[in-house]
């Protein structure tokens, strides 16, 4: 029986903690970028559902780049992990 990878092994992991960590530093670069920006270039603050993720309103920015950051983050684990699995089956 073939042993699977390291980053197959690891999806969940990868999705969860990168995800988590990402959009946690999404988040201290949104309200960084709110503090400079202010709320004068946008028209709305976002409000509930779906507007709440419109990068053209005041929330919908923080959240969009939260998520940019999350999906970021993962990429990371994946590159990351590739490599430690390459390393360590060579």
């Amino acid at each position: 029986m073939q042993k699977r990878s390291i980053t197959s092994r690891s999806f969940w992991v990868i999705l969860i903690a990168g995800m988590t960590t990402g959009m946690g530093n999404g988040s201290v670069f949104g309200a960084a970028m709110m503090c400079l920006l202010g709320r004068a270039p946008f028209k709305s603050w976002g409000g509930d559902g779906i507007t709440a993720y419109n990068p053209s309103t005041f929330t919908g920015f923080i959240d969009a780049w939260m998520i940019i950051f999350g999906i970021a983050f993962c990429a990371i684990l994946v590159v990351g992990l590739n490599k430690h699995d390459a390393i360590e089956n060579a």
